[in-house]
This record gives C-alpha cells, sequence and structure tokens, in this order.
C-alpha cells in the first residue's frame, strides 16, 4: 500500500511542478494570471471499521485554481496599449469563419491593414455604442461592434484622422485634420459571476462556461470592472521569488515521496530474501 501511497505523492508533486514551471515561463507574458495546484487526501475505511487504526491512502489533485490578481502596469506611451485596473476583461472578437467571443486581461492592440483594432492573435477588439456626448446607449452583447479607426471625418470626407484617444471609461474619441471631434464607441468590458471558473486558451485569453456563468457587458468603471488606462499593459502577476520558494517545496515533496518507495521497495526485498 505504501507504493500506491507514496506514487500518489509523486504525481502530485509533479502537477505542482508543471503549474509552477508554466508560472515561472510566463513571467513576461502580457497579461498573464498565474495557477495554483491545489490538492486533497485520499481516506478510505469500512462503515463497521474504526478510523483510529486505518492511515490515508495517499493524495489527489483536487484542481488547478487560476489566480486573477491585479499586475502591475507598465507605461508604454502608445495611445493602444490598454490596461485595465480592476476586475474586468477586454471582450475580443475571432475572425471569420469561427468569430467566437473570448475575453482577455492583453490589451496590447495595434491595427491590422483593414483599419481593425486587433489583439494579439488577430481577435477584434469590441465597443458598445454611445452617443454624441459619449454615453454608452446599449450594453447588450448583440450590439458590440468590431473597433475600426475612422479614415476621414463622417462630416467632411477631406479631413483625415489625426489621432484616437480613451478616457477612463474606455470612450474611445477620434480627432480629425480639420479640428473636429467625435466619439467613436466605448471599449465593451467583461464580467463573470465566478471567475475562476472561465476556461483559458491561451495568449492570456479565456472562455466563458457554464461555471464562470455568462459575460456581463458594460463600460469600464462600473461596478467591479475597473477603469481602462490607456498607455499601459499589464504585466503578469507572478512574483518570481515566491515562485522559486514554491519550486523548492515542490522538488523536495517529490524527493521525499522518492525516497518513501526506495524504502518499501528496501523492506520488499528483504523480507523476499528472509531464509527459513
Amino acid at each position: 500500500m505504501s507504493f500506491f501511497t507514496s506514487l500518489s505523492g509523486l504525481k502530485a508533486a509533479q502537477t505542482d511542478l508543471n503549474v509552477i514551471s508554466n508560472n515561472v515561463a510566463n513571467t513576461n507574458s502580457t497579461g498573464f494570471k498565474k495557477s495554483r495546484a491545489m490538492f486533497g487526501d485520499l481516506f478510505a475505511a469500512a462503515p463497521t471499521q474504526t478510523t483510529k487504526t486505518v492511515a490515508g491512502q495517499g493524495v489527489r489533485l483536487s484542481g488547478v485554481s487560476q489566480q486573477f490578481t491585479q499586475g502591475t502596469l507598465q507605461a508604454t506611451d502608445k495611445t493602444l496599449d490598454l490596461a485595465i485596473a480592476g476586475d474586468g476583461f477586454f471582450a475580443v472578437r475571432g475572425q471569420p469563419p469561427r468569430q467566437d467571443t473570448t475575453y482577455t486581461r492583453n490589451g496590447a492592440f495595434s491595427v491590422n491593414n483593414q483599419s481593425e483594432v486587433v489583439d494579439t492573435i488577430g481577435s477584434k477588439v469590441q465597443l458598445l455604442p454611445v452617443d454624441a456626448t459619449g454615453v454608452v446607449t446599449s450594453t447588450a452583447a448583440t450590439d458590440m461592434f468590431d473597433f475600426i479607426l475612422p479614415q476621414t471625418d463622417p462630416a467632411d470626407p477631406t479631413a483625415l484622422l489625426a489621432n484616437i484617444s480613451i478616457n477612463g471609461e474606455g470612450v474611445v474619441s477620434a480627432t480629425f485634420s480639420n479640428g473636429n471631434q467625435t466619439n467613436i464607441g466605448a471599449i465593451a468590458m467583461a464580467s463573470f459571476p465566478a471567475i475562476e471558473g472561465l476556461r483559458p486558451t491561451g495568449d492570456a485569453h479565456w472562455q466563458a462556461t457554464g461555471d464562470s456563468g455568462p459575460a456581463q457587458i458594460n463600460q469600464a468603471a462600473n461596478g467591479p470592472l475597473g477603469q481602462v488606462r490607456s498607455g499601459s499593459l499589464e504585466l503578469a502577476n507572478v512574483d518570481i521569488t515566491e515562485e522559486l520558494v514554491s519550486l523548492i517545496s515542490a522538488q523536495r515533496n517529490f524527493q521525499a515521496n522518492a525516497q518513501a518507495i526506495e524504502t518499501a521497495s528496501t523492506l520488499t526485498t528483504t523480507i523476499i530474501n528472509l531464509q527459513v
């Protein structure tokens, strides 16, 4: 029995090492959220058996929990580099044919050859409609639309786009060469009833699941969404010192379980080799 108990400990320590290694590997990944492996003990006894004489039977993986704590914000001075000071997510939509909606904390956005504002994997940033004063007129997910930079002033086709600005509430304003200014929309932000239930898909993107609940779309600065910081990026929330300490601890656990298996093997060999 000690073989299987220690084997479960080896598997648990290996899983812990894998999770910690992934955290360390993504120290420089924008918008990355670290994870933590959680374990529970295994115990079994017959209804008529006293538990005072029964030992545990090892350990099992309860789950890998994502830690959605705030990462450090780093200034970049690029308008389309956006960070969130809060718990929200940017809503982005994939390219055809799937066009699935995912959610990200990686605000390193850029403009493609079709004037669409996209993220690092080419998904299109979503906006909410606003009126002339910048007030959001709808927060329905079906009303979100692609963030496309206008090349000319709608009221004057000869006036070219000069620059854009994004305020703390995510409202995008375009200024044209004739001095006119117009509000394009507001960055669509999402929150979830149970954030730990989100399914990671890579590149600091997540999908909604039954465990997370449906996305609740709104404008920045509402509820837990937080504010948008233009000209900044959110770094990974990985504390490298903490991870290295955890790495040493997981390594010691692995070595201890391996030693227990070796000891059990030695005892078994000794018993088999006993001569009457």
